[in-house]
């Protein structure tokens, strides 16, 4: 129960950050829709969203479910702000990708140095943050709106086929709770396995 406990703590912590980097990303681009909402923060309680960051990660948590998400309130932006129009969005999307992945490399190296040093009970913890970062890092890549890597696919492909994507996003985003419905059957029913197995071949890769 401690370790699920923690392991909630610690994807609560690493959505926010993820969120967090959203908006810095926005903002290195020439957007201050998020700083001038107050959302560059690490307070918890402007980003929680008691679904996206509690509820759902908790039941995931505990029912060890082989898939691990969960999300904040999104951090706006205004990609009209955006310095470089045509990668920018991509840009913004992959930075909480990245955010992700670089905590999950960062805490591989430390609970490598921890085992090292008969240090087996931070290791464990140290690696409980990089299971999780792992698992929302890539999770977020999955290019089904209106997750960051359909965002992603979106500032990469040509004018005309991110403009008919963006459409399909917002038909999406307008569906609201059912749109969250069928994305998460989804992810669940047909990504699980391969996701846990993905997440799991990156792990034994970084902590070994």
């Amino acid at each position: 129960m401690e370790t699920a406990i923690f392991t909630i703590i610690v994807l609560i912590f690493s959505i926010i950050l993820h969120e967090v980097a959203h908006g810095y990303a926005a903002q290195s681009l020439g957007d201050p829709t998020a700083k001038l909402a107050g959302r560059l923060t690490l307070n918890p309680l402007p980003h929680i969203d008691i679904i996206g960051s509690v509820i759902i990660p908790a039941v995931l948590v505990l029912t060890q479910a082989g898939i691990l998400f969960g999300w904040a309130k999104p951090v706006p932006y205004n990609p009209y702000n955006l310095k470089n129009q045509r990668w920018g969005e991509a840009f913004v999307g992959v930075a909480g990708v990245a955010t992700n992945l670089a905590i999950a490399v960062l805490f591989a190296i430390i609970a490598r140095v921890a085992v090292a040093q008969g240090m087996g009970e931070f290791a464990s913890l140290a690696a409980v943050v990089v299971l999780v970062n792992l698992s929302l890092g890539l999770f977020n890549l999955i290019p089904i709106p209106p997750i960051d890597g359909y965002t992603v696919l979106r500032g990469l492909v040509p004018y005309k086929m991110s403009m008919a994507m963006a459409r399909f996003e917002d038909r999406m985003r307008a569906g609201g709770i059912f749109t969250l419905v069928l994305v998460l059957i989804i992810l669940t029913q047909f990504f699980s396995a391969p996701f846990y197995a993905l997440v799991q071949f990156c792990y034994h890769l970084l902590v070994g």
